[in-house]
């Protein structure tokens, strides 16, 4: 399987959980060029993984990353944050 088989859908953002445990889950995020996943907050650390494409992780404390093929970010919980597409980009998120 490709995590980019994940995603069948055209929209400018899809999450599919892959793997979920009784502590946590795995989500194969896609997000378009130009799309965004609009800002939200998460009760507990997550680890965000760029597979490929290009993205920006941004965060109300006016952090904001770049990801490119292999760069990962972790993500405080309680702090909002969004995801900006600049090109078509697969992601993972673990939670």
């Amino acid at each position: 399987m490709n995590i980019k088989s994940i995603h069948t859908e055209e929209k400018p953002v899809s999450a599919k959980k892959v793997f979920s445990t009784t502590e946590g889950n795995v989500t194969a995020l896609q997000i378009k060029a130009a799309g965004v996943l609009k800002e939200h907050i998460t009760t507990v650390p997550a680890l965000l993984i760029c597979i490929n494409g290009n993205a920006f992780f941004k965060n109300e404390n006016g952090i904001t990353e770049n990801l490119l093929s292999g760069d990962m970010v972790n993500i405080e919980p309680y702090v909002k944050h969004w995801v900006e597409g600049i090109q078509d980009t697969q992601l993972v998120l673990i939670k």
